[in-house]
């Protein structure tokens, strides 16, 4: 984020747009489990050329495993990676996501100063058995965030990694009409109807001169979470996905983004975009069920890094990494990827 001479930053000069975006994973050395920067700066550039979006220190980047200053060394190597690269207009995503309301906004603040034009934040799981029920509480933590962070902020909803907290249709978009510096929303919850519900407010014409943003460059988008449904979000007028399967098959993904997006003018694209869909669809639904390790094994075997999470998170097994190698979903995603402009080494 360009900073101003009195240390004040400038409004967001990079619009988030409708697109792929990747949560990228953090690389960690193999004996002492520092951060692996040249790992990290790769992954970064090897999706921008590609046409993917960073989003950092989220679920896959194991931002819970990491501290107040590696989000921030992470943000400004991705920055300075981006700019030296030709990605200067790139804009960068980072999770913010913390125990308290009051942690969570120290760290937007740490994201905006170290380079992250965009916050993404999740509601903590270890007090979910009090939050889950707790509609007004929730709206709060939202409402305050968004209102005391520097840069615009994206709601996370993902069940999985708070403790069964999951957001209905009505609050978020009670949530995207009250609070101007809410810029989306991902639903890692894969609730399709959920996304459809959202959209049907945020995304007509109207919402923006009735519910303008703090930032015209950071409208309310509507993200899923999961590559099974970019097609059908498509024509729910949604706004793309944020997917850890991009990091794996970047291009592929990009390219059924892109090919859905022209369906809407052109239908006999249908059919290949069905296509592309049941593949990435299935390719998600396999790599998922290894979860971070499984992802860092495949982008080891494909691009050259990769390694092991941070304990206690362990490694993929070999017996389960030789099957999710030789599984025909992963094949075929594979395959899919090489078609679609992707390098693997050795290729």
């Amino acid at each position: 984020m360009p900073i101003n001479g009195n240390g004040t930053h400038r409004p967001v000069s990079r619009p988030l747009a409708p697109g792929i975006y990747a949560p990228i994973p953090s690389f960690f050395l193999p004996e002492s489990e520092d951060l692996d920067i040249p790992s990290f700066e790769a992954q970064v550039i090897r999706l921008a050329n590609a046409g993917v979006g960073p989003l950092l220190a989220g679920s896959m980047g194991e931002a819970i495993h990491l501290s107040h200053e590696e989000r921030f060394v992470l943000i400004k190597a991705a920055r300075q990676a981006l700019d030296n690269a030709g990605f200067d207009h790139v804009p960068i995503m980072a999770g913010t996501g913390a125990g308290s309301t009051r942690e969570t906004v120290e760290l937007c603040k740490e994201a905006a100063e170290a380079g992250a034009d965009y916050a993404i934040a999740i509601a903590s799981g270890y007090f979910a058995g009090t939050l889950a029920g707790n509609r007004k509480a929730l709206k709060e933590f939202w409402t305050e965030i968004s209102a005391k962070s520097p840069i615009p902020i994206l709601i996370y909803n993902y069940p999985g990694a708070s403790g069964g907290i999951d957001l209905d249709s009505d609050l978020i978009t009670e949530l995207a009409i009250n609070s101007p510096n809410l810029a989306g929303v991902k639903l890692t919850c894969g609730n399709v109807g959920k996304l459809t519900r959202i959209c049907a407010t945020v995304s007509d014409i109207s919402f923006t001169q009735r519910c303008p943003r703090k930032n015209p460059d950071a409208p309310f988008l509507v993200f899923g979470g999961f590559a099974d449904f970019i097609l059908s979000s498509t024509y729910a007028n949604g706004h793309g996905a944020i997917i850890g399967l991009a990091n794996v098959a970047p291009h592929a993904a990009v390219k059924l983004f892109q090919i859905s997006q022209q369906t809407l003018k052109d239908r006999s694209l249908l059919p290949e975009a069905q296509r592309l869909q049941g593949i990435l669809a299935r390719g998600d639904f396999t790599i998922a069920k290894t979860s971070i390790s499984g992802t860092k094994y495949l982008l080891e075997k494909l691009y050259g890094y990769g390694g092991r999470p941070r304990r206690p998170l362990p490694p993929i097994e070999v017996n389960e990494a030789e099957a999710l190698w030789a599984h025909p979903h992963v094949q075929d995603l594979v395959k899919l990827e090489k078609e679609s402009g992707g390098q693997f080494i050795g290729s």
